[in-house]
């Protein structure tokens, strides 16, 4: 038992580590190629390892005919949505801005079921909302709330992916019958197919532009963040208790803000520092109603 919950803590070490890193990557993918585009082809890839692992494992990828319209709300909400809007914006926010307003996501998670099934929020609930506001304004109110057209649309696709993850979490109450490997597999497989031919209609990708740089983090893409990390996240869930590694996510958007401090130079200061600290805590305190 005792061996076994340091493995879940290492999982999680990898998780967030992987996943904190992969914001600085996108800013840097996003130099050479667009989002949507960058996105969906490192996502199928991802997917396609994924099945590989998961027929290994002798998982089915068969999915129950019922079941089928939640995978598709899920794959839209969980990543098309999720990701999609979520690299779409870092091309006019910072890394901090960024990671930190998609992760406000469990703060939505308690009062979307307000209006959608009656469930009123509790005054913890609200001391969350009213937190993770605090450190939106501090981090947003450094500028003066002069931003341009395209900071304030990144400012929104971030807040939408976060809003669209809990609308998610909302919606999926009933568990899809799947083991968690193919589960991962067809949302990250539908979300990130759905994302190639609106990149390549849209975003007119070109498909030489990748240097040596791009080629590595797209790869490091797909096969860490995209891959390594949803594997190592399952395997976390099954000897730490749920809410402790929910917990471990909080350190994602923190540890994104440092490396992209130190590897592209973004400011990372008192400002910085006290709204990661306000939004985080409304977060824990919404992860801990969850629990």
């Amino acid at each position: 038992m005792h061996n076994a919950r340091w493995i879940g803590i290492l999982c999680l070490g990898i998780t967030v580590v992987g996943w904190a890193l992969n914001w600085p990557a996108m800013k840097v993918l996003l130099r050479e190629w667009p989002p949507l585009f960058s996105r969906g082809v490192a996502g199928v890839a991802a997917a396609i390892i994924l099945a590989t692992v998961a027929l290994c494992r002798r998982e089915t990828l068969r999915v129950p005919r019922d079941a089928v319209p939640r995978l598709l709300v899920a794959s839209f909400t969980n990543v098309f949505a999720w990701m999609g809007f979520a690299t779409v914006a870092m091309k006019w926010v910072n890394v901090s801005e960024g990671a930190l307003l998609v992760y406000t996501m469990p703060i939505w998670a308690t009062l979307l079921p307000w209006p959608l099934l009656g469930i009123r929020p509790s005054l913890k609930d609200i001391a969350a909302l009213v937190l993770g506001l605090l450190g939106v304004g501090v981090l947003l109110g450094g500028q003066g709330l002069n931003f341009s057209s395209e900071e304030i649309l990144g400012f929104v696709l971030a807040l939408a992916a976060a809003i669209s993850f809990a609308l998610g979490t909302v919606l999926n109450r009933v568990p899809i019958p799947l083991a968690s490997t193919a589960l991962v597999t067809w949302q990250v497989g539908l979300g990130c197919l759905a994302m190639i031919p609106i990149g390549w209609a849209f975003e007119k990708p070109d498909l030489g532009a990748l240097s040596p740089a791009g080629w590595a983090v797209l790869v490091y893409m797909t096969l860490v963040p995209m891959g390594l990390c949803y594997l190592m996240w399952f395997e976390s869930l099954r000897r730490l208790p749920a809410s402790m590694a929910s917990m471990g996510t909080l350190l994602v958007p923190l540890i994104g803000a440092i490396s992209a401090s130190l590897t592209l130079g973004e400011p990372l200061g008192l400002r910085e520092g006290l709204a990661i600290a306000l939004t985080l805590s409304g977060v824990t305190l919404a992860l801990l109603k969850a629990r």
